[in-house]
């Protein structure tokens, strides 16, 4: 069940990151200095992997299963 909580957390991390740089984009349009929406991707793209190694260890290691009707045809 943890392992669940911690997927969602990443999620909604990535989201928020997601949202901020977003919104340093809009903010700092004239600055031609800022890199905060830079900074905020690379926080996003670093979340996205971590969200991608927590879904690969519950698969790997049976904490999450896949239950698609599709999945068992092969």
């Amino acid at each position: 069940m943890w392992l669940k909580a911690i997927i969602v957390l990443l999620f909604l991390a990535v989201l928020a990151s997601l949202t901020s740089a977003l919104f340093f984009l809009l903010r700092d349009m004239g600055a031609p200095e800022s890199k905060r929406s830079l900074y905020a991707l690379g926080i996003r793209v670093s979340l996205a992997a971590l969200l991608l190694v927590a879904i690969w260890y519950g698969f790997d290691s049976g904490i999450l299963s896949n239950t698609a009707p599709w999945a068992n045809k092969y």
